[in-house]
This record gives C-alpha cells, sequence and structure tokens, in this order.
C-alpha cells in the first residue's frame, strides 16, 4: 500500500524477546534464589531441570489462547460482519466519521473477543480507504487504521480477558493461592464497568479532536483502490447452522442450570465453545468455515512456539523459591495502598517485552497474587490492574499490530505515531480509576 522505508534498526523478534527473557530469569534465578534444604545454593543443572519442568506445564492454557484468537479471526471475515462493515463503511463519508466509527467498532468488537476486535477493526479500516480512494476523498488514513487497532487497547477488560477467565476455572494454577474467582468480580464488577466507560469517553472524545487536526493528504495505492475479496470467505449450506445452534443452545442451557452460582461457570472453555457455536451459524457452510480458520491458524504460530517458553520462565521462578523471595519484596517494599498501581505499572512495562496476556500472566500472576496475598488485597482489583497495564502498552508494542498492517499495509511508523497519544490518555485514565476504585 505504502512505500516501506529501509530499517535502519532490527527490531527483535518476539520469539527472540522470548529466548532472552528465559535467559535473564535463568541468570536471576541463579543469582538471588534461595539456598536448598541442605543451605547450598542452586545449581544451572538443576534451573534447567526446573525450566524442563514447567515447559509443557501450560499446554491447555496455550490452546485455549490459540482457540480464542483463531475463533475470533474467522467471526470477523463472516458474511454478516461484511454486511455489517459495508454500513458502516457508507455512514464514513467524512475523516471524522471514518476514524470516529472505526474506532468505535474495533472498541465494541474487542470487549466481545480480541481477536474479533483485531481483525473487524483492520478490514473495516482498509475498506474506508478504499471507498475514500475510489470518492477521491481526502481521509488521514493512518489515523483511521490506529482507530482500528483500538480493540487491543480495551479487550483485556472485557469478555475474552485471558486472566480473568482463567482464575474463573476450577483447579486453574493459581487456585492454591486465590481460589477461583467468578467474572462477576472482575469483567462485570462495577470498578470494570465504570473504569471502562470512563475509557470509552475519552477514546472517542480523542478521536474527535484528532479527526479536526491538519494531515497530509496520502495517495493511496492502486492495490488498495482495488475492491479486494479475498478477506471475505463464503459458502453455502445448512449444517453448520444446524451444528451452530445446537451448540449454542448448549451454552445457553448454563444460565438456567447455574442455580446459586451466578456467572462462575463462565470461563475460557466456555467463551470458546460460544465463540464456535456462532462461527458455524453465522458461516452455515461448514467448509468456508473451516478456511476462515485455517486463515486464522497462520496468525496463532507466535501463541504456539512462544507459550511453553514462557512456562519455561515460570517453572524455573516457581520451583526454585525464586517466586517466594520475588512476592516477599514486593511486600516489605510496596505499601498496599500503592501496590494496585505499581501492579498497574509493572504489568505495562512488561507487556513491552511479553505481548501476550496469557503468557504474561503465566509469568508475572504468581507473583502479584502472592505478594497481594500477603498484603491483603483483593485478588480480583489487582488482576484487574494487571488487565489494564497488559493492554495499555499494546498501542507501543507492535506485536499485535502486525495483522492489521498487513492488511492496511500502513507502515509500523505512521500507525505508532498516533497510537501514542491513545496510550497517553488511556494511562491517565487507568491510573486515575485504579487509585480512585482501588
Amino acid at each position: 500500500m505504502y512505500k516501506q522505508t529501509k530499517k535502519l534498526v532490527s527490531f527483535p523478534t518476539t520469539f527472540e524477546i522470548a529466548i532472552f527473557l528465559s535467559v535473564v530469569v535463568f541468570v536471576v534465578v541463579w543469582l538471588f534464589s534461595p539456598p536448598g534444604i541442605q543451605g547450598e545454593s542452586i545449581e544451572p543443572t538443576q534451573i534447567l531441570s526446573f525450566w524442563r519442568k514447567g515447559f509443557w506445564e501450560l499446554l491447555e492454557f496455550t490452546m485455549q489462547m490459540i482457540m480464542i484468537l483463531v475463533l475470533g479471526y474467522a467471526l470477523a471475515t463472516s458474511g454478516p460482519a461484511q454486511k455489517l462493515l459495508g454500513t458502516l463503511v457508507v455512514i464514513s463519508n467524512t475523516n471524522t466519521k471514518a476514524v470516529v466509527v472505526t474506532g468505535t467498532t474495533a472498541i465494541v468488537a474487542g470487549y466481545l473477543n480480541w481477536g474479533f476486535g483485531l481483525i473487524i477493526g483492520a478490514i473495516l479500516a482498509r475498506q474506508i480507504g478504499q471507498a475514500a480512494a475510489k470518492s477521491a476523498s481526502n481521509i488521514n488514513y493512518p489515523l483511521v487504521g490506529a482507530s482500528g487497532y483500538l480493540g487491543m487497547l480495551v479487550w483485556h477488560g472485557g469478555l475474552s480477558a485471558s486472566s480473568s477467565l482463567k482464575v474463573a476455572e476450577e483447579g486453574h494454577f493459581l487456585s492454591e493461592t486465590i481460589g477461583v474467582i467468578p467474572i462477576s468480580q472482575t469483567i462485570f464488577s462495577a470498578t470494570n464497568l465504570w473504569i471502562n466507560l470512563a475509557l470509552v469517553v475519552a477514546l472517542v472524545t480523542l478521536m474527535y479532536f484528532m479527526s479536526k487536526r491538519k494531515f497530509e493528504g496520502l495517495e493511496l495505492s492502486g492495490d488498495l483502490e482495488k475492491n479486494d475479496q479475498s478477506l471475505i470467505l463464503q459458502g453455502k449450506g445448512m449444517m453448520g447452522k444446524v451444528l451452530g445452534i445446537l451448540i449454542l443452545a448448549l451454552c445457553v442451557s448454563d444460565f438456567f442450570a447455574a442455580d446459586n452460582r451466578g456467572l462462575s461457570f463462565i470461563d475460557l472453555n466456555y467463551v470458546n465453545l460460544a465463540l464456535m457455536g456462532l462461527g458455524f451459524l453465522l458461516f452455515g457452510d461448514v467448509e468456508a468455515y473451516f478456511r476462515a480458520i485455517t486463515r486464522g491458524l497462520s496468525a496463532s504460530t507466535d501463541i504456539l512456539v512462544q507459550f511453553p517458553f514462557y512456562a519455561g520462565i515460570l517453572g524455573m521462578m516457581k520451583y526454585s523459591g525464586f517466586l517466594a523471595v520475588a512476592s516477599e519484596w514486593f511486600f516489605q517494599n510496596v505499601s498496599a495502598q500503592f501496590f494496585p498501581l505499581m501492579a498497574f505499572a509493572s504489568a505495562s512495562l512488561i507487556n513491552l517485552f511479553i505481548p501476550s496476556g496469557g503468557g504474561q500472566w503465566a509469568v508475572q500472576g504468581p507473583i502479584l497474587m502472592d505478594a497481594g496475598y500477603k498484603l491483603g488485597i483483593n485478588p480480583a482489583d489487582l488482576i484487574l490492574a494487571f488487565s489494564y497495564g497488559d493492554q495499555v502498552t499494546n498501542m507501543l508494542q507492535p506485536f499485535w499490530a502486525l495483522p492489521l498492517l498487513s492488511i492496511t499495509g500502513i507502515p509500523a511508523k505512521s500507525l505508532l505515531k498516533y497510537t501514542v497519544f491513545y496510550f497517553l490518555v488511556s494511562f491517565l485514565v487507568f491510573s486515575v480509576g485504579i487509585y480512585a476504585f482501588m
């Protein structure tokens, strides 16, 4: 779409960062872990055995994260989703409308599912660019694309929040420390709802004023001007609809069988099953749905390969006793009043190096939960603070923007010069909200 400038500095890949973090944690564990039962220092070979022991311990979580991305990706390419986008493109006939409509759509979709929000925002931005090129309208296409990325700024407070859904499962890997925490205390808590309401108002206001600023008109390439149907997967058939209705009926039945459990039955497996049922229903044709799933799988490679390495990092910290040392340090040096803010700030920093909410939760979650338990802090509040930190620096981290950059053709540099403003405003909103409500 646009001519890419020659890279002067090679930024490490996310897999290279995962390897680097593994080495760093290995050294830190070697230097700072408590001595063994006999008082001897820990040996490097022992640390490697801890790494190997932890390497395969999060396979279920890995599969859950792959499914939630792939199923959300498929939904974004369904026929009904494309019809909705066509309507939104028609009303986005000015720069302000294009920016606000794209951003708001990405936010709503991101609350429903992060994979869905990421892809739907990218496709909408591209289609608005196509319409603008066809009508010779002057829009700030990079700003439209940046607004289409906003689903990744809200997702961890929404229905696909990996940390909140994981701790809602029976027997999750932190259950011995914090027990099972239903989503009524996290995703649907008053704290999360009020903070997210303030965030949406702030983002929509920012989009409006940013769209009014002067910008240089960018000539859209011939590739963008072509009506691209490659992202739309259609087919004919009824088997998918029948299967989808059966799966969704099974999901709905859980609401009537919940008794006094509230929403505690909603976890990652429940969400993925509902997404699959909805996908079958919207596609109708099973083959078309499988093609969409196949395309989505290509976007999940990083999760598949990197999650075991993050599990290995967790294994080194957990089995060496380093987790206990780290949580004790936080307990001794950070007050309960400011610990949620510290959790938010540290999560936002670590997300720059571990750009996966699930992978980051596997590494950072145990430390935060153990320290929070000792400080007497509500674990649900800490989970939300972590979630906000994990998502806010997505606006500075290009990893999850890669599918959007590929679909829209916008260079990362052109995208980041706008997403940095979304980062600054949302960081302020989250900081104030955490201090006020937690």
